[in-house]
């Protein structure tokens, strides 16, 4: 499974910054880093189901959002880069 996550995660408060450490730490642990708050996954829906709880505990759903788009099978190997943004790569393992 494919997942493209975007978000914005109000940081007018400590608290709110802290929110945004974490989620992004979330992100970074099941994907990579594609632009400052997008990230692409590569990850099995079992997976995305542990990510996805992770995710709704770290925000404050009255303030910050996520949106995630589920992507068919090789969407990332098929995105267009413009301007300086190389491929990720998905294709190798991620190391901690």
């Amino acid at each position: 499974m494919e997942i493209l996550i975007t978000y914005d995660v109000d940081t007018t408060t400590p608290a709110g910054t802290r929110r945004l450490r974490r989620v992004a730490k979330i992100c970074e642990a099941y994907g990579l880093r594609v632009q400052k708050s997008v990230f692409e996954i590569v990850c099995t829906q079992v997976d995305w189901m542990l990510m996805q709880r992770r995710l709704l505990d770290a925000i404050d759903a009255d303030h910050d959002s996520i949106r995630v788009y589920k992507l068919h099978t090789g969407a990332f190997s098929n995105a267009e880069h413009l301007g300086h943004s190389p491929p990720a790569p998905h294709d190798t393992p991620l190391i901690f």
